[in-house]
């Protein structure tokens, strides 16, 4: 890497094996989970693998996830009418965080923040398109995070 190249997200967490170890672990620990465990019940084998493939497209890396789901209208639908807590919300985000910790993925302070700041995001969403009356807008923009994104006030 050039000393000029500023390295994505994506890249500085390891790219699509990183990720893929990251979720595949997470939702070992989240089916054990007497909060979570009840939520993610219905999924199946590949979910792992669906979430590594958003987030690493959402940090910058291969758009993998928009070319064979449909993009972020894809999750979006994924959570309608499920009804989300934020209790279940602030859980989640602190297991994944513990298992990258666990995992030993870079735990700069550059780096945690952008993740932290996605995840609080994503998350955040995620309970608001849970709720009764949520749609999706089907031409909704994947996010795209890097290092330091302000997204400014919240437009429903």
């Amino acid at each position: 890497m050039s000393q000029d190249h500023v390295p994505t997200l994506y890249e500085w967490v390891g790219g699509t094996e990183a990720l893929n170890r990251l979720t595949t672990r997470f939702y070992q620990h989240v089916k054990a989970d007497a909060l979570l465990g009840p939520v993610f019940a219905h999924m199946g084998d590949h979910h792992p693998a669906h979430v590594a493939a958003f987030l690493g497209e959402v940090l910058g890396g291969p758009t993998a996830y928009s070319e064979a789901h449909g993009g972020h209208a894809h999750m979006i639908r994924q959570h309608l009418n499920r009804h989300l807590s934020q209790e279940q919300r602030r859980r989640w985000v602190a297991l994944l965080l513990e298992t990258a910790d666990e995992l030993a993925m870079p735990d700069d302070p550059e780096f945690r923040s952008a993740l932290v700041g996605y995840l609080e995001w994503g998350s955040r969403l995620a309970v608001i398109n849970s709720q009764p009356g949520a749609a999706v807008d089907a031409d909704q923009p994947m996010p795209k995070w890097g290092w330091g994104e302000v997204k400014g006030p919240y437009k429903p």
